[in-house]
């Protein structure tokens, strides 16, 4: 893609989420945003954003936090955080994994939250004070230019959010630069599971559609591109575990147009292939 393209893609996702945060930062609904939309756009109730959380994990959080649940996964439930350590969510949104991960690990850890959105700053902070959490801090920053020195964190996590990225290969080489030698990459995203048709692949429909890309689907990686990216940033014993399987279900209803114009078996046969996935690597010693 162009280097207009990319910066179209980022704008899309930038308004996206701010459009979001400001509207939790709004409301005083009980409601969940993945009641309604999340990484899709059609205001289906079984999204993708669905049920990722389990209740006694929610439970002490604020509401706002909750409100603004955006991911694929749950990587704090993954990532076997431990005391002590020092954790960094790449798009850490309204901060619920950050405050998660602020629990597991302790006093003694630390967690940074790292978001391009001012809206989902405010809302983080809002957060993590309603929470009392003094082990975290919300940066300000691109994924893919991560504003801390080398070697600064144990853990980087995330959740749905790598995909968003116009350009994966700088935010694979940042999360590399920033973990320290042994450190572990442990993200949620989402992942395109043996690859895409052979009759899509150059299709421009599909990656250029930038409400699909802030929605988590157009901007994902295959597998094999995924494993080839982190070997390429340097990362060793890559791995990928699928956590949940799509279906034209999770899309809601109306389908994209594009989509709903291959059919039943075309667009089956494409979502089925995309998947929630645990992402893991490490940073060599």
């Amino acid at each position: 893609m162009t280097t207009q393209d990319n910066k179209a893609i980022t704008e899309a996702v930038r308004s996206r989420y701010s459009s979001i945060a400001l509207t939790v930062l709004d409301t005083q609904s009980s409601s969940s945003c993945c009641d309604s939309s999340c990484c899709s756009d059609t205001g289906s109730v079984n999204t993708i954003s669905d049920r990722i959380y389990e209740i006694d994990q929610l439970d002490g959080l604020p509401l706002k936090s909750k409100l603004a649940s955006l991911g694929c996964g749950n990587p704090t439930a993954l990532a076997e955080l431990k005391a002590g350590e020092t954790v960094l969510d790449l798009g850490s949104g309204g901060g619920i994994d950050v405050l998660l991960s602020a629990r597991r690990v302790g006093a003694t850890g630390f967690v940074y939250g790292l978001d391009m959105t001012d809206a989902m700053l405010e809302l983080a902070h809002q957060n993590a004070a309603e929470a009392g959490a003094q082990n975290v801090k919300f940066l300000k920053g691109d994924i893919a230019a991560i504003p801390l020195p080398d070697n600064t964190v144990d853990v980087i996590i995330s959740n749905c959010v790598v995909n968003l990225a116009a350009d994966k290969q700088p935010v694979l080489r940042e999360a590399f630069r920033v973990l320290k030698p042994g450190g572990r990459f442990a993200i949620s995203d989402i992942v395109i599971h043996k690859g895409l048709p052979e009759w899509l692949v150059d299709d421009t429909a599909f990656r250029r559609d930038l409400s699909s890309w802030a929605g988590c689907i157009a901007g994902a990686l295959t597998d094999t591109e995924y494993l080839k990216y982190l070997a390429t940033a340097g990362f060793v014993e890559a791995n990928l575990e699928v956590t949940r399987r799509y279906s034209l279900a999770d899309l809601g209803t109306p389908l994209p147009e594009w989509v709903a114009s291959l059919g039943d078996e075309l667009s089956n046969d494409l979502v089925n292939r995309f998947a929630s996935t645990f992402v893991r690597a490490t940073k060599p010693l």
